[in-house]
Parts: structure tokens; sequence; C-alpha cells
């Protein structure tokens, strides 16, 4: 479990077809590392396997590469790539909870800068729209949360068909991950909010017409 606010940049300097080379030089990621330890790339979790000076290996199953913009690095390298080690028990919760498991991809569509933030907004890539409609669009609530390669961002605005949706990302936020470098066009990682996820299942689940949970109970108690 992680909470999206990012402690260094690294890049994924080698890959086979799903063997990683992370490597990075952000003291927040390397002290305490070990073997084991979870690890978000760019919103991922992966799994440490090995340790090195300057960063570890780690291995992507199929679905991963899949779902993902991994895929896209089996070939070039990913120059930068947003790092966050695993919240542990009693540390602060800035974010919201992140679990790494990438529900699918988006692409920028542009950013502008405006006087004291950045106005990012984001869509599906070409020929990925039934992916993004039946992962990321029925999740897209205005004031939601979201994770953006790992950024927890808020959902600023969205459309009612959850097409697209707009994030304003602090100067902060901005300059210290890979925001930075995108372009439009290029592809990111994108993980819904998983307590969204949790009360569609409740909702739809068999026999939820005898639950005491109802659309207006959760409305009655802020969830609009």
């Amino acid at each position: 479990m992680f909470t999206g606010l990012i402690q260094g940049l690294g890049s994924i300097q080698t890959t086979t077809s799903d063997r990683l080379l992370i490597k990075t030089d952000a003291p927040l990621i390397l002290t305490d590392l070990a073997i084991g330890d979870s690890v978000a790339v760019d919103g991922i979790c992966l799994t440490v396997e090995t340790l090195l000076k300057d960063g570890f290996t780690a291995t992507a199953s199929p679905e991963t590469l899949n779902r993902t913009t991994l895929h896209q690095y089996q070939q070039n390298q990913a120059d930068y790539v947003n790092l966050e080690t695993s919240l542990r028990v009693g540390s602060k919760l800035g974010g919201h909870f992140v679990s790494g498991h990438v529900d699918g991809v988006g692409c920028l569509v542009e950013s502008l800068p405006t006087e004291k933030a950045w106005e990012m907004i984001f869509s599906a890539p070409a020929n990925l729209e039934d992916q993004w409609q039946q992962f990321i669009a029925r999740y897209l609530v205005q004031k939601g949360s979201i994770a953006v390669n790992g950024i927890s961002l808020t959902v600023a605005e969205c459309d009612a068909q959850g097409t697209w949706f707009k994030a304003a990302v602090i100067p902060h936020t901005y300059s210290e991950t890979n925001l930075t470098y995108l372009k439009p066009g290029d592809w990111v990682n994108l993980e819904c909010d998983i307590l969204g996820k949790y009360v569609e299942k409740l909702l739809n689940y068999p026999h939820a017409s005898n639950s005491s949970v109802t659309l207006e109970f959760l409305a009655e108690h802020g969830y609009s």
C-alpha cells in the first residue's frame, strides 16, 4: 500500500522481456530498502529482488506488462520514473490509499500553466478507448482521487461520461515528479480510487437490495 506521495525519481536503465533494472540516487528510496520490499515504480507495485548500490531489480508479470506503460520500455529505457516505498504503519497518509495495481493507461492531452498550478488534462490513448471505458471512466468523480504515474491527484473536472479528466498540479508536485517531462500524447499509468471500487462491488453484489447500505445512505453520509 502506498500514499501517492513521490519520494524520488529513477530510471529504467535496461529491461528484458520481464526483468527490470531500476536505478536511482534518491535517499528516501535507498535507505533501509531490503529484498522483498514493495516499491511503486510509476504507480506500479513491484517487488525488490536484488539490491544494488544505486537501485534494484524487479520482475513484472505479463498482466502488469499488458496493463501498464512498462511494455513501452521493453525496447527503450525510461529516463524518469516516479518512485515511492510502501506505507509503514504509523506513517502520515498525506495522499490517498494507492495499491499499486494499475487499472489502465491514459495519455496527456495538454498541460496548461496557470498562475498557481499546472492544469493537466488526460484521456484515453488512441485505440484504447474500450479499455478506458471498462477500467477508468466509471470511477472518475469530480473532487475524487486518482493516481497518475503513482502520484496522488484530485480530479478537478471530468465530463459525465468519464472520457477525460483534468487535474490541477501544484508547482512542487510538478517539479519533483516526472509530470514535468510529459508531452502531449505521452502515456501514463492510472489507478482509480480503491474505495470507489468497493462501493461499486457492494451495490452490485447479489441480494444487495437487502443491505442497509444504499445510494441514499451513502449520500446522507457524504458520499455524493
